[in-house]
């Protein structure tokens, strides 16, 4: 019994020995040939590959994140920069603007002075009193200019004419007008179309109307509102035919022969800026050629 179990252990044995021989051969085979050496590489390379490939991704996304807001920041600041050169484009046409208009005023002044027939000079106004009823207005032109009291002050105003005032108080460079809008103003007028004469006067603000009396009421159908009442030149203290204002009211009184009539003035004096101080006794020096 002994002897015929040795033959199946010495059977076994060389079994193994040959599949270890077979196993040691077949690595020394991908050793010399270089197979495993290469697989080793490429799996190597692989995995570098894969780590190197997320590295430069979060690297790329760092670096796209710091570009991008630098190029925000640049463009902000070209934004800045732009929004400033707008407004100061804006200012610079707004001054434009009003340079034109200040211009416009000033050749329409000049041309209308020069137009008049007797001497004349051109004044702006540098202050007003509008809360009192006797309100004046003060220009930048006196004595030294050859202001005189009682000269009568007008102006050109959106192309029409019209009587302002008159000159009362003279310094040496500067003068006080009382606006025909002052309550002590009193002038004497005409109403373009008919002729018949009155009195315009002021109510002391100059918003208000003008106030016109002593126009008979049989004359009522012969006035119509927008008739133009004018200075009559008597007593010379104005120009004959100045406008003063336009009818815009008329009532009758019963227990008196003349009308109540209002009268828009044709001057806007809450924007007027210059005048003209009127010379009656001189000729224009622009018309002595």
């Amino acid at each position: 019994m002994a002897a015929k179990r040795r033959p199946s252990f010495s059977f076994r044995l060389q079994e193994f020995i040959l599949l270890l021989l077979v196993l040691i051969s077949g690595v020394m085979l991908a050793f010399s040939s270089g197979s495993f050496v290469i697989n080793v590489k490429t799996v190597g390379f692989s995995v570098l590959s894969s780590v190197e490939r997320q590295v430069h991704s979060v690297a790329t996304g760092i670096t796209d994140v710091f570009t991008a807001a630098h190029e925000l920041a640049k463009l902000r600041k070209e934004y800045d920069e732009l929004s400033k050169k707008l407004e100061n484009y804006e200012q610079m046409q707004r001054s434009n603007a009003e340079i034109r208009k200040e211009n416009e005023r000033l050749k329409e002044q000049l041309d209308f002075s020069n137009s008049l027939e007797e001497k004349n000079y051109p004044a702006q106004i540098i202050s007003r009193d509008t809360d009192n009823l006797y309100a004046f207005l003060t220009i930048n032109k006196g004595s030294a200019a050859g202001i005189r009291k009682n000269m009568p002050v007008i102006a050109c105003q959106n192309g029409t004419s019209g009587l302002v005032g008159k000159i009362v108080q003279v310094g040496k460079y500067t003068s006080i007008v009382m606006p025909v809008y002052n309550l002590n103003c009193t002038v004497s007028a005409r109403i373009q179309n008919t002729r018949d004469l009155g009195l315009v006067s002021g109510n002391g603000n100059q918003n208000a109307n003008l106030s016109m009396k002593y126009i008979r009421k049989r004359v009522l159908n012969e006035l119509h509102y927008g008739d133009v009442v004018v200075t009559s030149g008597e007593n010379s203290n104005y120009m004959r035919d100045l406008p003063l204002g336009t009818i815009s009211k008329i009532t009758i009184v019963e227990y008196n022969s003349s009308l109540d009539i209002e009268l828009t003035p044709v001057i806007d004096f809450s924007r007027l800026e210059n005048v003209v101080v009127v010379n009656m006794r001189e000729i224009n020096d622009s018309r002595k050629e």
